[in-house]
């Protein structure tokens, strides 16, 4: 641990709980990390105003969202990776000629959250703040990030594998798939991160559960996975640690830090 210079966390199914919280051990153990002059980041699929809940507590050292579009270390943009507004329209009308008229989608900007679908309240996660209902039938802004939700898993990724450059992951809790730059992914971001603020990846030990996170445990000194973590994660990690729901990176935490 002595090597370590930053710790890097997903936050769904990682540094949160399945309750959307993060526990105050989890929060002590972070603070003791910074205690020891260790960094502490966020790297997650979320966009940055789907995170605002939690950005207050925590207050990352360098904060990576959409994926990998946008790095920030504070208010400093550090790398920004998006689709032009024709592009994501080009996204939006071939979704519904594969999917049908009423695809469910999503968009996200520098600081908006967009959708074309309406949730029950009593069911909709509040951890991810605003976001403003469209018919997308306009877009006049950057898109950090596309969403799509089909259950035509084939379709996608025959639709996929035509974009060249585009990134495209599957979010192993549903049937939502991401669309991304060519060039924001999080292994990709933290390459980005590392070269402007002057430290070696091996001096990260980066967390995570999902697809998202493969190429980020890979790459980073120390690549963790959760104990809830799908197969691939585990296979590409270093180790695995208890659940987010058991306090795993807080127990694991304690036990190097002590």
């Amino acid at each position: 641990m002595k090597d370590c210079k930053l710790l890097l966390f997903d936050l769904d199914g990682t540094l949160l709980r399945s309750d959307k919280t993060i526990s105050d051990r989890t929060l002590k153990a972070l603070e003791n990390a910074r205690n020891k002059g260790v960094l502490v980041g966020i790297s997650t699929s979320r966009s940055e105003v789907n995170c605002e809940k939690f950005l207050s507590s925590l207050h990352p050292d360098v904060f990576i969202s959409c994926g990998g579009a946008l790095v920030k270390a504070g208010e400093r943009v550090l790398f920004e990776a998006a689709f032009t507004p024709d592009e994501t329209m080009a996204f939006i009308r071939e979704a519904r000629r594969r999917f049908g008229s009423d695809v469910e989608m999503t968009v996200d900007t520098r600081e908006k959250h967009y959708w074309n679908y309406k949730i029950d309240p009593k069911n909709r996660d509040a951890t991810w703040g605003d976001a403003i209902y469209t018919d997308f039938e306009q877009v006049d802004q950057p898109c950090l990030k596309f969403c799509v939700e089909t259950t035509e898993e084939e379709e996608l990724w025959k639709w996929a594998r035509t974009l060249d450059d585009v990134d495209v992951i599957r979010f192993s809790d549903g049937n939502w798939y991401k669309f991304t730059p060519k060039s924001a992914t999080k292994e990709n971001a933290i390459l980005e991160m590392t070269r402007a603020m002057g430290f070696e990846t091996d001096g990260i030990m980066a967390f995570g559960d999902d697809y998202a996170d493969i190429g980020m445990l890979k790459l980073c000194g120390t690549g963790v996975a959760m104990g809830n973590a799908i197969p691939e994660v585990k296979e590409a990690a270093d180790l695995t640690i208890g659940s987010n729901d058991q306090d795993g990176i807080a127990e694991y935490l304690e036990s190097i830090l002590a």
